[in-house]
């Protein structure tokens, strides 16, 4: 009696065409030659599906999306992750990675940057040399995937797909500002008459594979105006709207913010800026946050952290942690280095909430899944079997860090975040060089 496995390769199994010239033929040589057929074609089948270009072996595996947080292997092909179990066979491998005492997680998302570097606009983040060069930061710090919050708008939103966004590495999406011209600084960010919702919807809508949501920022008037041309470009094209709320001569009502104009699915980014020109979210006196801010976030309203320059503040980040209103996303606002920005990387904004008491689970949660899910690419932000091989392998490197804001306050912590390898749809792109 045949194995049940031959049995059923046998029933399936079509005799070739030049085995069916002559029946008499056929008869003679079936016995003998199909069994021996069918063994060689199921062994191939089970080295083929054994087969891996890339195993991580031993790694604690931290994937929110997908509910897991344990010691686990990670095997990947053809740029797509082929399975995660403990203790995958390395033998059919081509390249084996020992991951043990590091973390495995999702690659990460960075949802806030400023992409579109160029030589056309001076020291301007449209075309200009104050944005970053996105493949120059993201590897290196875990991220596989980075958004441009607006630095482009509908006319020129071209320019920066041809120059940037198709020749990266990195895959990026972007936020389309309302503004025509994007971030081409003043008095061109001003300009009420270049923001047309009907432009800017029809381009996102062109554009929907790389255009993720509407950008609002640097408007200084204490009206409503501009952003309500964001949020009907938003409406007209089907996505949200990041708001970089501020500026203002006179604030205008955060709460009117969130309970008359944001959607669920809106981003309001900069959450923990303490700034001149716009209400923050913890009242400094009492330290405790507004109860309507609690409502915007079950309504569904996401909240950033886009650190920056000047966008954030541990007086504003500590109460709220402390309280357990947690970012959404962690992100960088990413801009040159010749800035003199305090950001570093995403790594060094992630070890700051660590060291304020953030669980990890929810600060890697905060740069994988939930960015996915806020630009509505969800197949991102996660390790489960068939979906894109983005990883980063990440070591908390124990020691005494200090960590401070622009106004100098200082925050302690025991552990940082280190990137030690990243791999983009099945690809090493990044390993760290150590000395020891």
């Amino acid at each position: 009696m045949l194995p049940a496995f031959l049995a059923q390769g046998i029933a399936r199994f079509r005799t070739p065409d030049y085995l069916c010239v002559n029946s008499a033929v056929e008869m003679r040589l079936t016995p003998a030659i199909l069994l021996v057929t069918l063994t060689l074609i199921f062994a191939s089948q089970i080295v083929y599906a054994q087969h891996y270009s890339l195993l991580i072996k031993g790694g604690r595996v931290v994937d929110p999306k997908d509910n897991i947080d344990t010691e686990m292997d990670v095997a990947i092909d053809k740029g797509r992750i082929s399975a995660i179990a403990h203790d995958i066979n390395p033998i059919n491998a081509d390249k084996v990675v020992d991951a043990r005492g590091l973390y495995v997680v999702p690659g990460m998302i960075d949802i806030h940057t400023h992409v579109f570097h160029g030589i056309k606009n001076g020291d301007n983040l449209c075309n200009g040399s104050a944005s970053a060069i996105a493949d120059s930061f993201s590897f290196r710090s875990g991220v596989t995937t980075i958004v441009d919050a607006g630095s482009s708008g509908w006319r020129n939103f071209p320019i920066f797909k041809r120059n940037v966004i198709d020749k990266s590495k990195t895959r990026i999406y972007a936020f389309l500002n309302i503004e025509g011209f994007g971030m081409r600084g003043e008095p061109f960010e001003q300009d009420t008459t270049d923001m047309d919702p009907e432009m800017a919807a029809s381009i996102a809508k062109k554009y929907r594979q790389d255009i993720v949501g509407i950008k609002i920022a640097h408007f200084e008037e204490s009206e409503w105006l501009a952003l309500d041309s964001a949020e009907k470009a938003g409406r007209l094209a089907s996505l949200p709207v990041m708001v970089d709320f501020g500026s203002s001569s006179r604030p205008l009502s955060l709460k009117t913010l969130c309970t008359r104009h944001l959607r669920p699915g809106d981003i309001f980014t900069h959450c923990f800026a303490e700034v001149r020109g716009r209400e923050s979210i913890v009242d400094t006196a009492t330290k405790k946050i507004a109860p309507y801010l609690q409502l915007a976030r079950k309504k569904g309203i996401d909240f950033d952290v886009g650190y920056g320059k000047i966008s954030f503040d541990f007086s504003q980040a500590l109460p709220a942690v402390h309280t357990g209103f947690y970012p959404s996303s962690i992100s960088t606002d990413m801009q040159s280095p010749e800035r003199g920005d305090t950001v570093k990387n995403l790594l060094n904004i992630m070890s700051r909430f660590l060291a304020m008491g953030m669980p990890l689970r929810e600060i890697i949660a905060s740069c994988t899944m939930n960015p996915a899910r806020e630009i509505r690419h969800e197949e991102l932000g996660g390790i489960a079997p068939g979906t894109v091989a983005d990883l980063a392998i990440l070591e908390l490197e124990k020691g005494k860090f200090s960590f401070f804001d622009r106004r100098r306050q200082m925050v302690q912590g025991d552990e940082r975040f280190r990137c030690r390898m990243t791999i983009r749809q099945g690809e090493i792109v990044y390993r760290e060089r150590r000395s020891d």
